[in-house]
Order: C-alpha cells, then structure tokens, then sequence
C-alpha cells in the first residue's frame, strides 16, 4: 500500500543513490563486525533530590507538548488526547475512537503549531497524521475536525517510530519505523524505516533532499525522538534490535545503515550513530535539549540518559529503576524537565498510580 500525501496525488522518488539493493539485501543477513568504538556513562542509582509528581493514573501516555499554555498528553491505548490542569488532573479533550491499537500501536506523538495540533496515530490501513485546529485557552481546549495530511504509512504490531515534532524551520518532521520489514528502510518508494519532512500543510517542501518525496533520512529502524541544538544540528534516538540503541545526528538524504549495519559499524556508506548503548539498557525514546545538554527517556532501560553536548561521547544516567518505564521527555514552560513514565503499556509492571508524569529542575542534574 502506497502511503497518501494530502493535496499531493503521486510521489515521485529517486533512486540513484541506492548503489545496489540486492547487495544491501544480501548483507542484512550477515552479522555487522563488532564496533571498534565505544562511548561511556556514568550511572546515578539514587532518585536526585527535587522531583516531584505533577499528574498520575495516565493510561499507557505517548508523548506531550505544551500548547496555548497547557501540557497536553496522548494516551497510546485509550484513544484520548487529555491537557494537565494546575491540579495534576487530566482533563480530555477529545477521544479518537478510529484509532486502532494492537501492540505497539495507537495514538502515538503529538506536535503543535499555532493554531494547529499535529497527531500521529494507527487506523484501520495504517499510521496516519491528522491536523487539528485548537482553539481554547488552558481548561477548556477544544479540537476541531481532523484533516488527515499523510495516510497509509507502514504499520504493524511493532516498530511504528510516531513522533512528530515542529523543526526550527517551521517544518514538520515525522518519524516512521520499518514497521516489522527490515528492507523497507532502505526502498525509497516505501516510507518505513524513515524520517520525513512535510510542511505544516501537508506538503512535500521543495528543499528536501529527494526532489518529490517526503523522505529527509533513511536506513532507520525505529526512531521515536527527534530534537534540535541551538545550533540547528538535529538529533535523533532510534531502537536497536539485538546489540545497539543509537543516539543519531540527522542530516538531509542521510542514510543510516539498518538492516546492513546496527549501532557504530565505521562503513563509510552509512552514517554512524554519535553513541550508542546496549539495548538492555537503553529503548531509547523521547528526547528534549535543553541548555546545551540533551536527554533521553529509556524504557527497557528505566532511566532518564543526558548527554552533554559539547562532550557527546559520554553521558550520564539519573532515576536508575526508580520509575519504571520512561517514555518522553521535554521542557516546561518555565524550564521544568518534565518526564512520562510508560509502565501501563502492557511491558512494565505499574507502580501506585501509574502512569505519571514527574517534574524536577535541570540544573539539579548538572550540578
């Protein structure tokens, strides 16, 4: 099934720069050589002093954003799209009843634009993105009827990628895992495996780098987090499968190496990840930057993971099993880490009033 771009009736993609797919094929089967390169962590076992719990009870939440003064929250198995009052209480705003979940499926990431809310979510043929008009102020947000501006991307039981986020470019940028089929990732007529980049509207911009396609990167497994220094470098966390979780710097057209290569493999067709982790603990998901340092929610690996930017061959580890799950990251309105717990998703084991979301300062961790 071809995915569908809203106003665009065709896609057209060039496919010069894949040197051979049957190689790539031929090389997915084989074991990628052990990684000459290797980055280090620093682990803090003990909860740092400061947190705090800002909502609780979620049902298996996604991802937030803030939006007209309000943290709003998806939750990947109900179907509601909730905003947190001043209480901690979580208040929907709409219920998407044509969102089918199974596995890792659902309503997935959220992005906002003024006046707009971006939603990534699974329907009956596939992941889809739909754009919302929000209107409201914080307590009483409304939503109003959804444009669907991408339709029939990749879907399965796994492996769904679903985070959207507004590039400092005013652009819209979505990540799609490879649902399931490894040589997805490498087809640039399919959408699996990939980032993309859609303006607001929908549309293909005529900037990125496969002239009539929507495609930014590729050779992705399963990418969940996308985040952008002040600098304008963009950043991107992405699922292993065996061996190594990847923290990735994203640039146009690149090419990321799965199936060939999984973490640091020094290939000079593909491009490295600037770390990497062990999948036992790591699952790296959402990730926010804040002050010159870049964070990471971990699931599999229960932690919160930072990385200095100026430094990023090392990172440091807070919240070591602390709180379960750890599914997104971002920053407040007034420069609180906030951080969602995933334990209600059917692969944690839920503490009292899971899910939550918990808040403490940045500079409690850089201190």
């Amino acid at each position: 099934m071809r995915p569908r771009i809203a106003g665009s009736p065709k896609i057209t993609v060039r496919l010069g720069v894949l040197a051979c797919i049957a190689l790539l094929t031929a090389c997915a089967s084989q074991t990628p050589p052990a990684p000459s390169v290797t980055t280090s962590s620093t682990a803090i076992d003990t909860e740092p002093p400061g947190a705090r719990t800002i909502a609780t009870e979620l049902n298996a939440p996604w991802s937030m954003v803030f939006a007209e003064g309000a943290l709003i929250v998806s939750e990947r198995d109900s179907g509601r799209i909730v905003e947190i009052d001043a209480a901690g209480h979580a208040r929907q705003i709409i219920h998407l009843d044509d969102v089918v979940h199974g596995g890792e499926g659902g309503l997935l990431g959220l992005a906002f634009q003024q006046p707009y809310l971006f939603v990534y979510s699974t329907a009956q043929d596939g992941n889809r993105i739909q754009r919302f008009e929000l209107a409201g102020k914080s307590g009483a947000l409304t939503l109003g009827n959804p444009r669907t501006i991408l339709s029939g991307l990749p879907s399965a039981r796994v492996h769904n990628g679903g985070r959207l986020a507004i590039g400092p470019d005013s652009m819209l940028y979505v990540t799609v895992g490879d649902a399931g089929n490894e040589s997805s990732a490498q087809d640039l007529e399919s959408l699996g495996g990939k980032i993309l980049r859609l303006t607001v509207q929908g549309e293909v911009p005529e900037d990125n780098p496969f002239p009539g396609s929507p495609v930014f990167s590729f050779g992705h497994r399963n990418p969940q987090g996308v985040a952008w220094a002040p600098d304008g470098t963009m950043y991107a966390s992405e699922f292993g499968q065996n061996r190594w979780d990847e923290l990735n710097i994203i640039e146009p057209g690149g090419n990321y190496g799965w199936p060939v290569n999984e973490g640091i493999a020094e290939d000079a067709e593909f491009r490295d990840p600037v770390q990497q982790w062990s999948t036992q603990s790591a699952s790296p998901s959402g990730i926010t930057i804040h002050d010159g340092v870049l964070y990471i929610a971990n699931l599999r690996g229960e932690r919160l993971r930072s990385v200095d930017l100026s430094a990023p061959d090392d990172s440091s580890e807070y919240f070591v099993g602390e709180h379960g799950r750890l599914r997104d990251v971002t920053i407040s309105e007034t420069g609180q880490l906030l951080i969602l717990t995933n334990n209600t998703d059917g692969r944690g084991t839920p503490q009292e009033d899971d899910d939550r979301i918990i808040g403490i300062s940045p500079e409690v961790l850089t201190d």
